[in-house]
């Protein structure tokens, strides 16, 4: 049988933690070989994010440094890099993920020399171009051009046939991060940050409350910020048993708009962005997320954490609906007056089952593949214009 090389382009931590499952799945199966390609949009982050997995990088880009940190400059230097990586390596698929603009380079330049794209995290919409911005747009983009289309959910699969998208181009998977969650609490890793493993001990002695916040999208930045972090500030003065931990993103605008309000303030611990198996640690102790990350809204519920989306919209509605999420945007009022209930106790996680799948996505996924390239005649569940599976 002749192996089939599956190229799987990564640029960020979320989808190099996305990925990953999905490269394993991909490694198990005789007739498929998973190349992972860093695209070099992170530096640092992709490796960092596949090391807990196992997974070794294939190849870089040669991107050229970037001076403006415009989109436009990013897209200008990965479109021939990756017209240059797909010539040399000739791969059967690539895989991209989600709505960066790594995924979206990598699908244009996939797309124009007639490789199939396969779409992992497909359908997710708000149908609001400038919410997330530029995520929505992004991913629409992509869609365009997929020739698979991996969705998460029934609700992400009615979204992409309600766009126009045969029904035979979209397998419902359930979302890979769940696999790479699951996998690494499994493990059970002890805290690698320091302060996350001094706040571990203390909160163990102390009986106290762990609050995990993270804010990196770029709508967030500024005022909305700023109401985020005077939240933040009122459920520490107004909770004493409460321990917040801030991973702060790492722009040096941010980092210091988190400091200003927060830096010294007692019971609040600001540090650099978690590795996954610490974030993950971080997800399970703790008693509530305030988050705008999409990632975090499918890998909490696993833990049933309950989180409060600090987005006036969200792609992931699964989560709200299921009672594990609930949408409160940067108000302060409603950020501090929904944490007092749950830290209370009077609100709480559905115990239910994560929306977001099972652990199952990366075997799911890999098998849609081997049909998409006729490497088997097995079939994932596709998605019903009712968005149930057949």
């Amino acid at each position: 049988m002749k192996t089939l090389d599956v190229m799987l382009l990564a640029g960020t931590r979320p989808e190099a933690v996305k990925l990953a499952p999905l490269a394993l799945a991909l490694d198990a199966r005789p007739g498929l070989r998973p190349l992972v390609v860093h695209s070099g949009q992170h530096q640092g982050m992709v490796e960092q994010a596949l090391a807990p997995f196992e997974v070794g990088i294939d190849a870089w880009l040669d991107v050229p440094p970037r001076v403006s940190g415009t989109q436009a400059e990013l897209v200008s230097g990965l479109l021939p890099a990756l017209d240059a990586a797909l010539r040399r390596y000739q791969p059967s698929a690539v895989v991209v993920q989600g709505d960066t603009t790594t995924g979206l380079a990598g699908a244009l330049a996939a797309f124009w020399l007639g490789i199939p794209v396969v779409h992992l995290e497909a359908g997710l919409r708000t149908h609001d171009l400038a919410s997330p911005f530029p995520e929505e747009g992004t991913r629409q983009m992509i869609s365009r051009i997929a020739a698979l289309h991996l969705v998460p959910t029934a609700a992400a699969g009615a979204a992409l046939l309600a766009e126009g998208v045969p029904a035979e181009r979209i397998t419902r998977t359930g979302n890979t991060v769940v696999d790479a969650v699951l996998a690494v609490a499994a493990r059970d890793l002890p805290a690698r940050d320091p302060a996350l493993a001094l706040l571990e001990m203390g909160i163990a002695e102390a009986g106290e409350q762990l609050v995990l916040v993270t804010s990196h999208r770029r709508e967030s930045w500024g005022e909305p910020l700023t109401r985020t972090l005077t939240a933040v500030r009122q459920i520490v003065d107004a909770h004493p048993r409460v321990q917040v931990l801030f991973p702060a993103h790492p722009n040096p605008a941010v980092r210091e708009q988190v400091e200003q309000v927060l830096g010294g303030v007692a019971r609040v611990t600001v540090t650099e962005p978690l590795e996954y198996p610490d974030l993950v640690r971080a997800l399970r102790l703790a008693s509530l997320v305030l988050t705008d990350s999409g990632g975090i809204q499918e890998e909490a519920p696993t833990f049933g954490t309950p989180v409060l989306v600090l987005r006036d919209t969200t792609e992931r509605p699964e989560a709200v609906e299921a009672g594990c999420a609930w949408l409160v945007g940067t108000d302060p009022d409603l950020i501090t007056d929904t944490a007092a209930r749950i830290l209370r106790g009077e609100l709480s996680a559905a115990a239910s089952a994560n929306p977001y799948g099972d652990g199952s996505a990366a075997a799911l996924s890999a098998a849609a593949i081997e049909a998409l390239l006729g490497v088997s005649e097995n079939s994932a569940a596709l998605v019903s214009p009712k968005g149930t599976q057949h």
